[in-house]
This record gives C-alpha cells, sequence and structure tokens, in this order.
C-alpha cells in the first residue's frame, strides 16, 4: 500500500445519483453489524446488542437516556430502517453510508447531526481513520461507526456502568460532551506518536538522508494533510455546540464543549507546527543530499586535478618520435617517476592546506 492511500475512497459510484440515495462508500466490511444500547438514569441501567435490525425494532429502550451505537454502516438496508423508524432526514441517512464526510455539524430542528473522525494509534506507529456519524435527539442519542474493531467510547461505557462523575445524572447532550471529548483526547494520542515518527525520521535525515527516508517523509506529510481536514472543520462544528444555539443543549453543559473547543484549538496548533516541521525537513533532506553530491564532486574535481599534471608528463613521453633526448638517460624513467610522485604529493599538501581534502 502507498503511504497515505488508506485515506482515498473513491466517490465516483454516486456520480449522478439523486439526492438522498444510499450508497455506501468506504472500505467494504464482511462484519455483520453490530447495534448495542445502553439506556440509563441515575438509579438504573439497561443494555442490549442486537445483530438484526428487526430485534432491536422490537425491544425499544425507554430509559430517560438512551444511546445507540450502530457498528458498521456498510448494510445501507439497515440504516434505511432506522431512518424509517425514527424519521430521519434521507440527507442525513446519505451522509452515514458516505464515510468520506467532513467533520460539521448540521440542525434538523427535532436532532442534530454531527460528522466527526475517530483516529486510533496502530501497532506500526501510524493511525487508523474511522468516521462517526452523531444524531443527538432531546432523549436519545445514535452514534454511527464504520465497523472497525475496537472504539474510543470504551472510558465512557464504564463510567455509564459503574455511575462514576456526573454522566448518570445528566442529560444526553452530556452523553455527546462525553464522547466527543473521547475523539478529540484521542486526537492528542496520535499527534504525541506522530511527533515521535518525526523525531526518527529527522535524525536519519541529518545523518543518513535515503530513499527510505524520503519515503516516510513523503507518508508522513500524506498524514498530516489528512490530520489537518479532519481537525480544521471540527473547530466549527464544536464552535456551534460551545455557543449553545440549539434548545437540544443545556446551558449546564455549554461550559463542557467549551474545554473541548480549547482542545480543539490545540490540536490544530500542533497540527499546524508539524506541517511547518515535515516542510522543513524536506528542505532539509534536499539540502543534505545536495552537501553530500557537493562533496562527492569536490573530491572527484580535487582527484582529476592531482591527475592532470600527470597525465601531461605521461603524455609528452608517451610520443612516438625517433629522436627522444630522455630515451637515452640511464635512470630517466625513475626520473620521471619521481617527478611525478613529487607534483602529486606537492598538490595534496596545497589542498590539504587549502581545506579542500
Amino acid at each position: 500500500m502507498r503511504p497515505g492511500s488508506r485515506f482515498h475512497k473513491k466517490r465516483s459510484v454516486k456520480s449522478g445519483l439523486p439526492p438522498g440515495s444510499l450508497v455506501h462508500i468506504g472500505d467494504a466490511s464482511n462484519k455483520a453489524v453490530q447495534i448495542s444500547v445502553i439506556g440509563y438514569a441515575p438509579d438504573e441501567i439497561e443494555e442490549h446488542q442486537f445483530e438484526q435490525i428487526d430485534q432491536y425494532l422490537d425491544n425499544p429502550c425507554n430509559s430517560p437516556v438512551v444511546w445507540v451505537n450502530v457498528e458498521g454502516v456498510h448494510d445501507v438496508e439497515l440504516i434505511r430502517a432506522l431512518g424509517e423508524k425514527h424519521t430521519f432526514h434521507p440527507l442525513v441517512l446519505e451522509d452515514i453510508v458516505n464515510t468520506v464526510q467532513r467533520p460539521k455539524i448540521e440542525d434538523y430542528g427535532g436532532y442534530l447531526f454531527i460528522v466527526l473522525k475517530m483516529l486510533r494509534p496502530t501497532e506500526e506507529g501510524g493511525f487508523s481513520s474511522e468516521q462517526i456519524s452523531f444524531i443527538l435527539g432531546a432523549d436519545y442519542l445514535f452514534t454511527f461507526q464504520e465497523g472497525i474493531t475496537g472504539d474510543a467510547f470504551d472510558s465512557v461505557r464504564d463510567r455509564i456502568r459503574s455511575s462514576k462523575g456526573k454522566i448518570r445524572g445528566m442529560g444526553v447532550d452530556y452523553l455527546a460532551y462525553a464522547l466527543i471529548d473521547a475523539i478529540v483526547d484521542g486526537y492528542f494520542t496520535v499527534l504525541e506518536g506522530f511527533g515521535e515518527r518525526m523525531v526518527d525520521v529527522e535524525e536519519d535525515l541529518t545523518l543518513t538522508p535515503d530513499q527510505s527516508s524520503l519515503h516516510l517523509l513523503i507518508g508522513m506529510k500524506k498524514e498530516i494533510i489528512y490530520l489537518r481536514k479532519a481537525v480544521w472543520p471540527l473547530r466549527e462544528a464544536i464552535s456551534f455546540l460551545e455557543r449553545g444555539d440549539s434548545d437540544l443543549l443545556q446551558d449546564a453543559t455549554r461550559v463542557y464543549f467549551r474545554d473541548v473547543y480549547d482542545h480543539t484549538v490545540q490540536v490544530i496548533d500542533t497540527v499546524e507546527t508539524y506541517r511547518d516541521l515535515l516542510s522543513g525537513m524536506l528542505d532539509l533532506y534536499l539540502s543534505s543530499i545536495s552537501n553530500r553530491t557537493n562533496e562527492v564532486m569536490k573530491f572527484l574535481t580535487v582527484i582529476g586535478t592531482i591527475f592532470m599534471p600527470l597525465t601531461f608528463l605521461v603524455g609528452v613521453y608517451g610520443m612516438n618520435f625517433k629522436f627522444f633526448p630522455e630515451l637515452e638517460w640511464k635512470y630517466g624513467y625513475f626520473l620521471l617517476w619521481g617527478v611525478m610522485v613529487a607534483v602529486a604529493l606537492q598538490m595534496v599538501s596545497y589542498f590539504r592546506k587549502k581545506r579542500w581534502l
């Protein structure tokens, strides 16, 4: 796989289709869709797991706060059935199955539709990206994931189950805050790993610049471009939540979204810093290659300069004239060798004195 190619998904399959057409765009998955439901109140909690849409529709949850998490959006018929059950707008359903959306927030009156990118570090040192779609209503929250194994929500689930903190006593908007905060915190983890990789690549570029270092650098530039596209629009979405422009957001929750907004700005600043550093590292690579080339050319030039007078002497005494006075000299051959060695040593001494060698 070419560096950064995992971030590119084709959208051409939707060309010419009318708005609201449900066509999955993203990595195909053979995993069965998992629907998990957590309903809770300050003194109670219930959890359910479903693999079929009929099972979910036949077992509604009546808790004051309901969180429905759908793992896998490749099953467009399931998404369509959920949309018809809860009267979600067709454009919302279209954006859910189209996993190349930019982070955004849209107000549909009775609910908010939010799209984010969830990033998680990988064992290879990079990161994986997954689109997360939120539908925030008055007493429910739907989250739609692409179906990649694992997510950033385990800490939130543990807090709900153990009733730690304020989450069980707050509304569904606080649940949305907790999940979004977990996603944004994951950005810091990814950026920390990215920074460590930058240090290693910079050392390689300084000491032994080669094609492998250049390939790593190009791959990291593609990653930082993707990160920039993921976090810059996020600030606008979090700003909407922080301002509390919707009746679905309580005043008590706005201060928490303000904290997420501050974290988002920090992430953006870090991404911009890394972007500038990567540009400088590319200049460093080009300078290192240029310096190495100059050193090689200087060495070859010095060697060529040393051999120029020697080549002249050899050329003179290699001419085929019948009368050559030095041919009769008894020690002419050795004398010529001595002259050539002396000239070579004198030139080497001069070059060292000038620090050209």
